[in-house]
């Protein structure tokens, strides 16, 4: 299973990193996970393109989430690929037709098959997957998720506090990516700083893999060290900042 970091940063711009999104592939499926501003660039930059994904999976509906979703599905209809898949936590469908009923000309453009996540396990292009809600400031989504038949297990964080319940979900993942928005030094809800991922990560009753630091808000540039030194003061395992462009090859954990 490959790994792609299309955006791995946050709903303030640093011209260096885009809004969240990632790409999973296994056995000739595609999925992409979250579709925040700049992914759709950095899709057409991987092997499969916007025309080789059909199946986008949301974390949440925060902007910096979704607001290349619309331009994905133009795109896609250009391209001569009309079948797309959306799916993310209740109201995912009525925000897809939302999005599509502010412009008249992309009306049945479409062939979309849309799905509120309201039952977990579920499977999804290729991929079984399971999800927990987060603690953020609306609801959100963490996912596992790994290939259909068996395979190395992917998770997601979403958007969260850090807390240990989150971290158990995670079990067993080879790779976790997992939101770490500020340093220590912001005072913040709704997302974890070093300290506080590192102390979920040590007090969780669970084994991860490698862990990705991901939605970097600007106030971390020039701040990795320390906040690797923050971490790893509570947790010693495996922990590195995630980068746009970064593909990594998921292994057994």
């Amino acid at each position: 299973m490959r790994l792609t970091f299309l955006g791995t940063g946050s709903a303030m711009p640093t011209g260096e990193r885009s809004q969240s999104g990632y790409l999973l592939e296994a056995d000739g499926e595609t999925l992409l996970v979250d579709c925040g501003s700049g992914v759709l660039d950095a899709l057409a930059r991987t092997g499969p393109g916007y025309e080789g994904v059909d199946t986008v999976l949301l974390t949440h509906h925060h902007l910096d989430h979704i607001s290349d979703l619309d331009v994905l599905m133009k795109a896609r209809w250009l391209a001569g690929e009309t079948d797309l898949t959306v799916a993310g936590p209740p109201g995912t469908a009525e925000l897809v037709e939302d999005l599509l009923a502010v412009h008249e000309y992309m009306q049945d453009r479409l062939s979309l098959t849309l799905r509120d996540l309201d039952e977990a396990p579920f499977s999804l292009a290729g991929f079984d997957g399971d999800a927990v809600e987060t603690r953020h400031s609306m609801q959100c989504f963490a996912y596992r998720l790994a290939p259909v038949g068996g395979g190395p297990t992917m998770a997601f964080s979403g958007d969260s506090e850090a807390f240990p319940e989150l971290i158990e979900f995670a079990d067993g993942a080879a790779v976790l990516v997992h939101d770490c928005s500020f340093p220590d030094d912001v005072d913040v809800s709704n997302h974890p700083t070093p300290s506080s991922l590192g102390a979920a990560l040590d007090t969780a009753d669970a084994e991860v893999g490698r862990v990705y630091l991901t939605h970097l808000y600007p106030h971390t540039e020039g701040h990795h060290d320390e906040m690797s030194a923050s971490l790893a003061a509570r947790y010693d395992g495996d922990v590195r900042f995630a980068k746009d462009g970064l593909t990594i090859t998921v292994g057994k954990a």
